[in-house]
Order: C-alpha cells, then sequence, then structure tokens
C-alpha cells in the first residue's frame, strides 16, 4: 500500500500533504478555503500522485515569484490549478507503459492481486472473479493505454473496486467494522469544520475502503499506484 504523501495515499494523508506543502511554499500561514479542498478532493479522485500535485504547485508558485505580481502573496490554491494540469499531463505522457504493455501488465497485475486475496466468503470470492476477470478482459484490449489518456480509465477502475469494497463490507463482522469506523473517525477529525461536508465525506468512503481493502491482502485498483511501485 501506499505510504503517507505517495502517489495514491490515503486521502486524510494527501490532502494534509497538499494543504501543508501549499503553505510553507506560499511564506505565511493560510487555511484552505472551502474552493480550494474541492479542488484537492478532484484531484485525488482523478488519481493524481501526490508529487504530480506539488510538481504543479510548485511550478505555479516558482512562476510567480518571478513574475510582475510577486509582491502580492497568492492567496488561493486555485492559482495553482493551471500548473497541476499541466503537471498532470506531462505525467501522463511520461508514464513509461509505452505502447499499452504496461498499462496492460498493471492490470493483469491487479487481477493477480484480486484473485489472491485472503479470507473471502462465496459471495464476495464470486464478485472478486467477476472483478479479476474483467481487468484482464480490460488488459486484453489492444491499446489500454488510450482509455487511460482519455482519463476513463480511473473512474472505471474505482468502479470495479467498489464492487469489491461492498462486497468486503457486506461479509464483514462487528469487530472488524468497529475497528474500521473508529480508524476513520480519528482520520477525519482534524478536518471537521474545516472541509465542506461532501469532501469529508469522501475522505472518509476513501479510509474505510481502504482498510476493508487491506484487511483482504488487496490493492488499491489505481494506475496513480503503479508509477511508485506500490501497487
Amino acid at each position: 500500500m501506499a505510504a503517507a504523501g505517495e502517489g495514491g495515499a490515503p486521502a486524510g494523508s494527501y490532502y494534509q500533504a497538499v494543504e501543508e506543502f501549499f503553505v510553507s511554499r506560499r511564506g505565511d500561514p493560510l487555511f484552505l478555503a472551502s474552493a480550494d479542498w474541492i479542488l484537492v478532493h478532484r484531484w485525488h479522485s482523478q488519481g493524481l500522485p501526490l508529487r504530480v500535485v506539488l510538481r504543479g504547485i510548485a511550478d505555479a508558485l516558482d512562476s510567480h515569484a518571478h513574475s510582475w505580481s510577486r509582491g502580492r502573496k497568492v492567496g488561493s490554491l486555485r492559482y495553482c490549478a493551471a500548473e497541476v494540469d499541466a503537471a498532470c499531463q506531462r505525467w501522463r505522457r511520461a508514464l513509461g507503459f509505452g505502447e499499452g504493455v504496461g498499462v496492460a501488465a498493471a492490470l493483469r497485475g491487479f487481477a493477480d492481486a484480486v484473485e489472491a486475496a485472503r479470507g473471502l466468503e462465496p459471495a464476495a470470492a464470486a464478485v472478486a472473479g467477476e472483478v479479476a476477470a474483467a481487468l484482464r478482459a480490460q488488459a486484453a484490449q489492444p491499446e489500454p493505454q488510450a482509455w487511460d489518456a482519455e482519463g476513463e480509465l480511473e473512474p472505471w477502475l474505482r468502479a470495479q473496486e467498489a464492487r469489491l469494497v461492498e462486497a468486503l463490507a457486506g461479509q464483514a463482522g462487528p469487530e472488524l467494522l468497529g475497528r474500521v469506523e473508529a480508524e476513520v473517525e480519528a482520520l477525519m477529525a482534524p478536518y471537521r469544520g474545516r472541509m465542506p461536508a461532501p469532501v469529508l465525506r469522501r475522505v472518509g468512503e476513501d479510509g474505510r475502503a481502504r482498510r476493508l481493502l487491506e484487511a483482504h491482502g488487496l490493492p488499491r485498483l489505481s494506475l496513480a499506484l503503479v508509477g511508485e511501485g506500490v501497487a
């Protein structure tokens, strides 16, 4: 699994790292506004590795430092959005997957991991089998990297992951569910009253999903993790 601060990191550490980096580079304390949290949520939901987002923020603030307006502080993370988008495009072009081989291999690796999941009861095992088959079918497409270039593969992978998480939640006992909820509540506590409710809810959902998958030896299904070697 991804360590805190890496691409594909748990939502809480991802959001925290973006905020701390932006505030430190800006040069004085500034809490993120609701619109800024929504922007971070979009980057995280798109599967952008944290290092790519931080590169974009750094590029934007470096550019500002050499601009005619450098005497004015950057007031919002939204100032960095264009450079983060540019960094995202460079990352996609430089994934190193090349001619679809890497994307296909990553999808097959996800399928292998799903098939090796531990502790699955019959209903969850059936869902896992369907997800693994879907991953292998997508890997067999002539040019799977073309789908990723359009930004459609990450949402599809998240949908497959959601099927697994729903099945795992259905078989989880009260002890596991209680532990997961306690850990998620601790994760969300620093952000209550600071994040918009929909974003906070997404942080909680991410935390639950990650913990349920980890309990059965399953990875997050995200190409962002492949580039970090943590898939």
